[in-house]
């Protein structure tokens, strides 16, 4: 579904479950495009880390590394480093941003596999595809740790 701006719009009424502040069934996330961009570019500059599946948890940037990210940087910069916003929260909040995928320096693989899985979850194709792009461009890049040697 086109919303304004041409940016993809996906509702889901299994959101709700999954995060219960959600109320109601207007809750939307759209793919952030800019956010797409960055992650491209970024890993076309090298700047991708190719990780296990499960590091997200440790490589994921902290509530304190992030509050510190937006008092430098603000919210904007801050989003570029999701790849969905959710509009029913206001856009001045960490609330606005969803699928983290980097550590505010370096795309993740992990972080990308982690967002991929959840969008997948809650049936967010737009953003489940737009992980799964990133992480195709970084394993594309980057070989895995057992090929390097090679």
């Amino acid at each position: 579904m086109e919303g304004a701006g041409g940016s993809v719009v996906i509702g889901n009424d299994d959101f709700r479950r999954g995060f219960p502040r959600c109320q109601g069934n207007d809750v939307t996330l759209k793919l952030h495009r800019t956010a797409l961009t960055q992650g491209q570019r970024l890993i076309a500059n090298g700047r991708g880390v190719w990780d296990e599946r499960d590091a997200w948890s440790e490589h994921r940037p902290s509530a304190r590394q992030e509050n510190a990210f937006i008092k430098k940087y603000g919210f904007v910069e801050y989003g570029k480093w999701h790849l969905g916003v959710d509009d029913s929260e206001p856009s001045d909040t960490k609330e606005h941003y969803r699928f983290p995928y980097g550590d505010f320096d370096m795309v993740h693989r992990c972080g990308l596999l982690a967002a991929e899985s959840r969008a997948g979850q809650y049936k967010y194709a737009a953003i489940e595809a737009a992980a799964a792009r990133l992480v195709g461009l970084l394993d594309k890049l980057t070989p895995a740790p057992a090929e390097r040697g090679r």
